[in-house]
């Protein structure tokens, strides 16, 4: 099939590119052009370009007819922020391909309340991510409940890869998180350590994006959580790091008033937004309809980054 891939130099389509083109699928990545992939691979070699600025053309009213001229069978949405954005595209598509692929977002949910996370519980969103998100999701399955149109929704976790920092334990992105581990020294975790993470390895992710290709019937006019089996507590994630570093755990707990004070403003509030959260997700549904079935649990997905942050003198 013809398949074009918004936003697909990042995260996300540095795994799933190279599956489609490994299928046999004639791949369009659609791209502002400012990065490479974080994985290198000849099936890039493959794949035809296509450099566009998706902000200024959203306001100029022109990016859903470029996406629309390509002519694709499937269109995989990466980066969709806004609903309007959401509405250019679909208004522009609508009639044209034979699914839509949106990547949403477990923080749609908001709060955890019943665990694990259906994707049938209210949703409840905060922040601006997850309002915004959520709006989408919502117009999106209108669309394809009332007329019809093809879409399939992925709401990932913490996205995990070779090429960048997951997640750390203390719920934000500072290295020095996962440097002090590795050198035994303390740790500080906000509360008692037990609020949750849940991370997803980017190529399981890729492959449930290709499985809700394969299995369209199914997944047209569904949301699914694709994620790793498990989520972690903040304190687990914490001791299984320490002790694959080969040290003994030693973290330190503190009320939210005094953690926030050992960190930078930057990190705290990533902090504060992944605990407020504390995802826990089900995966249930996306098995039983498009067989999903992650290869990498948390800690693997995590260790797998870890590896190549080593192998790259980082970490």
């Amino acid at each position: 099939m013809r398949v074009v891939v918004i936003g697909g130099s990042g995260h996300i389509g540095s795994y799933l590119i190279p599956r489609l083109v490994a299928f046999e699928h004639e791949v369009f990545c659609v791209t502002r052009g400012e990065r490479s992939p974080y994985v290198a691979s000849r099936a890039w070699e493959k794949v035809s370009m296509v450099v566009a600025d998706r902000e200024l053309e959203d306001l100029a009213g022109t990016f859903g007819k470029r996406i629309a001229a390509l002519k694709a069978d499937v269109v995989i949405d990466l980066v969709c922020f806004d609903e309007g954005s959401a509405r250019q595209l679909l208004e522009a598509l609508r009639g044209r391909i034979r699914m839509l692929l949106h990547c949403g977002t477990i923080w749609v949910h908001g709060h955890s309340a019943v665990l694990p996370t259906s994707e049938l519980q209210p949703r409840h969103p905060f922040g601006d991510y997850g309002i915004k998100k959520a709006a989408i999701e919502a117009y999106l399955l209108e669309e394809a409940g009332s007329r019809g149109f093809p879409v399939s929704i992925i709401h990932p976790g913490h996205i995990v890869g070779r090429g960048w920092w997951p997640l750390n334990p203390a719920g934000n992105f500072n290295p020095e998180v996962f440097q002090n581990l590795a050198r035994g020294k303390d740790i500080s975790l906000p509360h008692l350590g037990l609020e949750t993470v849940h991370h997803v390895h980017a190529d399981d992710l890729a492959w449930a994006f290709m499985a809700a290709m394969s299995s369209a019937g199914r997944a047209i006019g569904e949301s699914f959580h694709i994620v790793s089996g498990k989520a972690l507590t903040l304190r687990g994630y914490a001791e299984a790091v320490s002790r694959w570093f080969g040290q003994t755990p030693s973290i330190s707990f503190h009320s939210w008033e005094a953690f926030r004070a050992g960190c930078s403003e930057a990190d705290a509030a990533a902090s504060w937004d992944h605990i407020a959260h504390s995802p826990n997700c089900s995966i249930e549904k996306a098995a039983n309809l498009i067989g999903y079935h992650p290869r990498y649990t948390s800690l693997e997905a995590v260790f797998d980054s870890l590896e190549y942050m080593q192998g790259k003198g980082l970490l």
